[in-house]
């Protein structure tokens, strides 16, 4: 095993799971309740595609709304802010980090090293991505999850 692929098997968990209350999609880790449950149990293999799963997803969300220009520079801001992010997965997923522990404060995204492609609401874009993240997942989590 590589220590990459340790690192991408980390636990995408942001403590706030909302899976305890009944969501079959955590609206903070956007996995699925019975990964959630079951991810002590799961084998590196089986954490990797659930990482790949939403890291795909935050890619797609991202890829028409922000490019990085300098990933050392986004990857250096986020450490000495103390944001967590996994640096094992593509940069752009290192956006939805910043976004999320920035809340709604605003910030010039070219002191992280990012350019936006498109006009954003600086107070609404978490949400903006937060939400499209969670009905992603649970429209994967429909198709392939849901009893019919």
């Amino acid at each position: 095993m590589s220590k990459l692929d340790k690192k991408r098997s980390a636990t995408p968990c942001l403590g706030i799971c909302s899976t305890t209350f009944g969501d079959e999609v955590c609206k903070g880790c956007k996995r699925f309740s019975h990964e959630v449950v079951s991810w002590t149990k799961y084998s590196l293999e089986e954490r990797e595609i659930v990482n790949n799963r939403l890291e795909k997803f935050k890619i797609k969300i991202l890829k028409n709304r922000f490019e990085i220009i300098d990933k050392k520079l986004l990857a250096k801001q986020l450490q000495d802010k103390a944001i967590s992010f996994n640096n094992s997965l593509d940069p752009l997923t290192w956006i939805f980090d910043l976004f999320r522990a920035a809340g709604s404060q605003s910030f010039d995204l070219g002191n992280y090293g990012i350019k936006s492609l498109n006009e954003f609401n600086p107070k609404t874009i978490k949400d903006e991505i937060n939400d499209e993240l969670l009905e992603l997942s649970e429209a994967h989590h429909d198709r392939y999850f849901k009893n019919s």
